[in-house]
């Protein structure tokens, strides 16, 4: 997930977002938390790995949230950035930045994406916003269902 943009957007865990993170075995936040208690909120549904947003203050670092992370997920490297920057060139760009990645999860835009390289080897995936939609038609999160080294599954899953 991404842009929760608390206390602002998110005041506690939306039923709708509590329903699918009961099954995750772990909770990716690619930044604009703001505020580490939602971080702590997150946490009681499963392990949380988080980046850094723009709007991201000095108690999500402390949280232990850096700018970009990598980590892997049974046997796939998956990278994590809040901003990924313009749209145009962004997979090539983003496969640069992080060559030994095969998924770049990232958010900023609220605009959410799913994207693979021709080769399949290197996908990117913007989950969304499930509490500031902006122009989209629905809050979103992203589901993604990794085993042996790769993406299995990946789904981006209305909320509101």
């Amino acid at each position: 997930m991404s842009d929760t943009h608390a206390p602002r957007r998110w005041k506690s865990c939306p039923p709708a977002v509590a329903s699918w993170l009961r099954g995750a075995g772990l909770i990716l936040h690619a930044g604009d938390v703001c505020t580490a208690a939602v971080l702590d909120e997150l946490a009681q549904y499963a392990p949380v790995t988080a980046v850094m947003g723009n709007n991201d203050g000095p108690d999500v670092a402390a949280w232990g949230a850096p700018e970009t992370t990598v980590v892997t997920v049974d046997g796939l490297r998956v990278a994590m950035v809040h901003d990924s920057g313009p749209a145009a060139g962004r997979l090539a760009r983003l496969r640069g930045r992080f060559p030994d990645a095969g998924l770049v999860v990232f958010g900023h835009s609220h605009i959410p994406l799913d994207v693979a390289s021709a080769d399949g080897g290197f996908r990117i995936f913007n989950p969304g916003s499930p509490t500031d939609r902006r122009r989209q038609p629905h809050g979103t999160l992203g589901v993604l269902d990794i085993a042996d080294g790769q993406v299995a599954g990946a789904k981006i899953v209305p909320v509101t």
